[in-house]
């Protein structure tokens, strides 16, 4: 038996089946890929396709010895479903699609998610880009969060919607692509030097003090 995670793969309930999770950026897919996705679908008779609230498609009740298989038929990279890692960059739109976007959501958030998804961390980390306060990336729950204004960006740390759920906080505001990438970089690159193993953006945040947080990664 596999461990979670292990191929990509996911123990499912029944403890006999797999899901796998192909990375799909921003939830971003081509036809080609769809038709790969139901394909393999088909191909193992899984039980289920499964679009989950990281914008992936999730092919549930895979046998274990078909997930190889399935990995080569599909051409994809897994995503980062499990494990202390940067799980899931979340984008909207933007002002690439959507006449309500300010920034470019769609281009930040894909920067990101090359940059960090699947980066290992000493917590998990849940990542979101809105490109207008209407955050449908649902930015405010997430551990880092940029949302997209008319003078730029705005950070937003520490949320999440787990079971005891909470909404991030404003770390800063008005600022340029550059300047919102390098200051998530001090971000990710602080919270990895000193959270503690299993622990959230939140609850570090709580230990060590938002003043001395932001004092460290603005300065």
């Amino acid at each position: 038996m596999l461990n979670d995670g292990e191929k990509g793969a996911v123990l499912q309930r029944d403890k006999e089946t797999y899901a796998i999770v192909p990375h799909l950026p921003l939830g971003l897919i081509t036809p080609a890929q769809l038709r790969k996705i139901a394909d393999v679908a088909e191909k193992y008779q899984t039980a289920a396709l499964k679009i989950t609230s990281a914008a992936r498609i999730a092919i549930v009740g895979l046998k274990e010895s078909d997930i190889d298989h399935a990995w080569q038929d599909l051409g994809m990279h897994p995503g980062a479903a499990v494990g202390l890692c940067v799980r899931s960059i979340k984008a909207c739109p933007g002002n690439t699609l959507c006449r309500l976007g300010q920034q470019d959501a769609l281009a930040m958030g894909t920067e990101i998610d090359t940059r960090y998804h699947g980066l290992e961390l000493p917590g998990k980390m849940k990542m979101g880009v809105s490109g207008c306060p209407n955050q449908c990336a649902e930015t405010s729950v997430k551990d880092l969060g940029l949302v997209g204004k008319a003078k730029g960006w705005t950070i937003l740390v520490g949320g999440n919607a787990a079971s005891k759920a909470r909404i991030g906080v404003i770390l800063c505001e008005d600022l340029s692509n550059e300047k919102a990438l390098a200051t998530s970089e001090r971000i990710i690159t602080y919270f990895k030097e000193n959270a503690k193993k299993g622990e959230r953006m939140g609850r570090f945040l709580d230990r060590v003090g938002f003043e001395t947080f932001k004092a460290a990664v603005l300065a």
